[in-house]
């Protein structure tokens, strides 16, 4: 690749949105496992029960508001 390439502001606005879709995702994949583990805990059948669900709801919720904490935070560092 080009070094001046590295240097090209939409080239870096790119890396940059790439770099958050993956964080997205990672997050995304660690609140499926995390609640998952935390309110699934018989083998699932062919749907969630009410207490299940409102398990998932509530946990996918904390772990949004404190990974945006967790953010916001980081943000006021820089």
């Amino acid at each position: 690749m080009d070094p001046a390439g590295l240097n090209n502001p939409q080239l870096q606005q790119f890396i940059n949105k790439e770099k958050e879709k993956a964080m997205v995702n990672e997050m995304v994949a660690k609140l499926t496992n995390v609640c998952w583990d935390k309110c699934i805990t018989g083998t699932p059948g062919s749907k969630l029960s009410s207490s299940e669900t409102s398990c998932l709801s509530n946990c996918g919720q904390r772990y949004m508001d404190l990974s945006l904490l967790i953010m916001k935070r980081f943000q006021s560092m820089h």
